[in-house]
């Protein structure tokens, strides 16, 4: 089987591309490293079976031929990370949809299977808890720029869904919630890396709005997981599924548990949403997904506690940027 993955240079991608290898895949990554690293898929170039391209998903002749030489496409290309979103909705949401849209028009012309990764974002401000696949989503205003994200990745669930009515395009559809794990970047404003960066360099942890807002940080080990066993089903075709944990932690409690985890002394310090995004900038209280559905079609577990999360990211972050821990912190192994 040669699977391709769009964006696979990419945080999750990178993951996503060691797990098909071990299972014994061929691995083409397509990656414009705008938001990816080679530094992320360097360990896998050794391997004969994965081959990788700099290139754009926007590059319609490259991207068909990529489609056409894959069995199943992987397509995780996509603009990530609020920071980015608030600052270039424009990028977001071309990005977003016109991928998403060339993506499906390749494989519909030899009807390869397609993976869209989609967000929990999608949700909106529904105040349906948790979040169940079929529920409605309520997206806020537009004059609310990080709602531009939400709609640009339910355009690409549409789409997916059209071009299996429509085309017969084998797809799967599904929504990530909070994924995290060694390297992501704290570039993009993801909380996790961002906190544990902070800790280990001794500046305080900045906490936005008043932290009691709850999110469900899942491991990005099982989320790729869950993505190639899903890819393997037949029945997922057509289906959207939630991945994540439903382990609430509020933001107060996580910068706790990374100070603890990696002893540091920084200090908590909180700041406005309209200080770290400026303003017309909306969060939601809490974000759970209903795991029922994955759990039944592959058996889904949560394989780590959010300790152990921020364990091996404080690790890995330690051992990849070459921090110089102090007498008493935390060092790798601990």
């Amino acid at each position: 089987m040669r699977a391709l993955i769009t964006g696979g240079a990419g945080f999750i991608g990178s993951h996503l591309a060691q797990i098909l290898l071990d299972d014994n895949y061929e691995v083409m990554v397509l990656d414009d490293l705008s938001t990816g690293s080679m530094s992320n898929i360097r360990h896998l170039k050794p391997d004969p079976r994965f081959q990788y391209v700099i290139d754009t998903v926007m590059n319609r002749p490259l991207l068909s031929e990529l489609v056409d030489q894959s069995d199943i496409v992987f397509h995780l290309a996509a603009a990530v990370g609020v920071r980015l979103i608030m600052e270039s909705p424009v990028r977001t949401i071309h990005t977003n949809i016109r991928a998403t849209e060339l993506v499906l028009e390749a494989a519909a012309k030899k009807k390869k299977k397609v993976l869209i990764t989609s967000t929990s974002e999608v949700y909106g401000k529904s105040a349906k808890l948790p979040f169940s696949e079929d529920d409605d989503l309520v997206i806020g205003s537009p004059i609310c720029g990080r709602w531009s994200y939400a709609c640009s990745k339910a355009i690409d669930e549409f789409l997916a869904v059209a071009y299996r009515r429509e085309r017969d395009v084998p797809g799967i559809i599904v929504r990530l919630f909070n994924t995290v794990g060694p390297r992501q970047t704290a570039n993009y404003g993801m909380v996790l890396p961002r906190f544990v960066k902070q800790a280990l360099t001794g500046m305080p942890i900045i906490v936005f709005g008043d932290g009691t807002q709850t999110r469900c940080f899942s491991w990005v080990g099982d989320v790729a997981n869950a993505l190639v066993q899903l890819s393997e089903r037949d029945s997922a075709e057509g289906e959207i599924y939630n991945i994540g944990s439903d382990e609430e932690v509020s933001i107060n409690e996580l910068a706790e548990v990374v100070k603890e985890v990696t002893m540091s002394d920084s200090p908590i310090h909180h700041i406005s949403y309209e200080e770290a995004y400026g303003n017309n900038f909306e969060d939601m209280a809490r974000r759970v997904p209903d795991l029922t559905r994955i759990r039944q079609a592959i058996g889904y577990e949560v394989t780590k506690s959010l300790r152990e999360i921020v364990e091996a990211v404080a690790s890995s972050m330690l051992t990849s940027r070459k921090f110089q821990p102090r007498v008493g912190d935390f060092v790798p192994g601990d």
